[in-house]
């Protein structure tokens, strides 16, 4: 299951669009990291480098 971002926490780093290895994270026009659940393979490695916690992996 593809990640969720909080949108209210992203400070829009992009450290998260830089980790993901499938390009699956970006950072859409307002500075906020997006999610393309399309092609997400859930390896959580975004979770890991965020410094807000802004992205958990959805339940």
């Amino acid at each position: 299951m593809p990640v969720t971002i909080d949108r209210e926490l992203c400070v829009g780093c992009g450290a998260c669009v830089g980790t993901c290895p499938v390009e699956a994270l970006s950072l859409d026009d307002e500075g906020k990291s997006v999610c393309n659940e399309d092609v997400c393979i859930t390896c959580l490695s975004c979770t890991g480098v965020c410094p807000v916690e802004a992205i958990k992996e959805k339940e």
